[in-house]
């Protein structure tokens, strides 16, 4: 009897930036790391996101991990440019 060896489970993480807080919100912004080393991707390698929405990303098996929260602006602070707020998490197991 012969036994193929296995591969250890590596993660997958993929980070979408939505235009609000709702999961069916347009990504404006995205980043993906290979655990696995299968691909290498890096920021600024694709023109168009990987889902266009944050929903999609679940419909195609992606988990949701971490969602950011949720903060008011400061009073006087509305119009701020500052980073994107509305980060979320997304894992594969591969």
């Amino acid at each position: 009897m012969t036994t193929t060896p296995q591969r250890a489970t590596r993660q997958q993480v993929l980070v979408l930036y939505l235009a609000s807080s709702a999961l069916d919100a347009k990504v404006v912004g995205w980043s993906r790391y290979d655990g696995t080393g299968e691909t290498t991707p890096t920021t600024g390698d694709s023109d168009l996101p990987p889902y266009e929405t944050g929903l999609d990303a679940l419909k195609d098996g992606w988990r949701l991990f971490q969602a950011s929260q949720l903060l008011p602006p400061q009073p006087g602070h509305e119009y701020d440019v500052s980073f994107l707020k509305h980060e979320f998490f997304f894992e594969k197991l591969a």
